[in-house]
């Protein structure tokens, strides 16, 4: 007869390689249930963008029926985003704040953001995404959305919603083409009100799509709150890896965790198949190893990118098998599973 404690022994043998302990004693097995000799039960992933979801179940099934000789194991997944130093701020709870910079202009940063936040939300989470690229606030663009946020008597003003993303941008209350020329204390105000004027509930995620360069926005929102880690983008061009070095540097001086590196425009898939490096080559990894952290991925470099973000349809829904969809898809996953690990290494 299997027992309990047979199941719970086998799983303890199953460990996760982000997070180097084993499923048991990271809390990640719950509802365990034998009738004779099927055994069943949940496995609570961190994020429901993990990117060994497939090998834990795997490697999870396998244990239970060699160690227990159970005739059939049934696995439900679920998952549950935690972290100790969510941010709490006027009613709003924000598990994992996800900033996104780069160097310089024109790399490709809001694209990347953009469809971060909706492969994030694709896969489960609950997602926000906050434009504070105050002086080009692309974002509603990009996700086909317009209109005024508006706010019920006595309530909070409510983000709006694109696939299946809250989203705030200043381009929302502003007439199209007109300039914001705004000191430091009024992009502090507004970076402020973003994040406690609004209704933005309970979220896994906030990805934040900063401003190119090293300036007033990213020094407000690192005293606003708390950023669980940034991600830069960059191309693999030498100048755009020269100013997104300068943008890595200036978040390890504010004490921000930095996930890695995107490297966009990697290059340009050929009709034969080839690929053609128009931006040079591998930059994205020499500025990985440059400065210590992961390259996260590559995203090639695609016309229908570009074309998917101009109609206000995001790639990751638009070109589903676009290889550079799939390549941030993959990418979004990575992330999660850095920010999983930084939230695990704070316990």
């Amino acid at each position: 007869m299997i027992t309990k404690d047979q199941v719970l022994s086998a799983l303890s043998t199953v460990i996760d390689p982000d997070l180097q302990k084993d499923l048991v004693t990271l809390g990640m097995i719950e509802d365990v249930e034998i009738e004779g000799a099927i055994v069943s039960f949940t496995l609570v992933l961190t994020t429901p963008a993990c990117p060994l979801r497939a090998q834990l179940e795997s490697d999870a099934r396998r244990a239970v029926q060699v160690m227990t000789g159970a005739q059939e194991v049934k696995i439900l997944t679920t998952s549950r985003v935690n972290n100790p130093k969510q941010v709490e701020i006027s009613n709003n709870q924000f598990k994992h704040v996800i900033a996104v910079g780069s160097g310089k202009g024109g790399v490709g940063k809001s694209t990347v953001a953009a469809n971060l936040a909706v492969s994030l939300a694709q896969e489960g989470a609950s997602v926000g995404l906050l434009d504070a690229d105050i002086y080009g606030p692309n974002i509603p663009r990009m996700l086909g959305i317009s209109g005024t946020p508006q706010a019920e008597e006595g309530a909070k003003v409510k983000p709006l919603t694109a696939y299946g993303v809250q989203v705030v941008s200043i381009g929302f209350f502003v007439e199209y083409g007109q300039p914001l020329i705004w000191r430091g204390p009024l992009l502090h105000s507004a970076i402020q009100q973003f994040l406690t004027d609004f209704d933005w509930g309970c979220l896994d995620y906030l990805v934040v799509d900063l401003p190119p360069g090293t300036g007033d926005v990213q020094l407000s929102l690192s005293q606003s709150l708390p950023i669980s880690g940034t991600v830069v983008v960059t191309t693999p061009q030498a100048v755009s890896i020269d100013d997104a070095f300068r943008a890595l540097s200036m978040f390890k001086k504010l004490n921000i965790p930095v996930l890695g590196v995107i490297e966009n425009m990697a290059y340009l898939t050929l009709p034969d198949g080839s690929h053609m490096p128009v931006f040079g080559e591998n930059g994205g990894k020499q500025l990985a190893a440059l400065t210590g952290v992961p390259l996260l991925g590559s995203i090639p470099l695609d016309p229908e990118l570009v074309t998917d973000g101009d109609r206000g349809n995001p790639a990751v829904i638009a070109s589903p098998l676009n290889p550079a969809t799939e390549a941030i898809r993959s990418i979004a996953r990575n992330i999660a599973a850095e920010t999983s690990k930084l939230a695990h290494a704070a316990k």
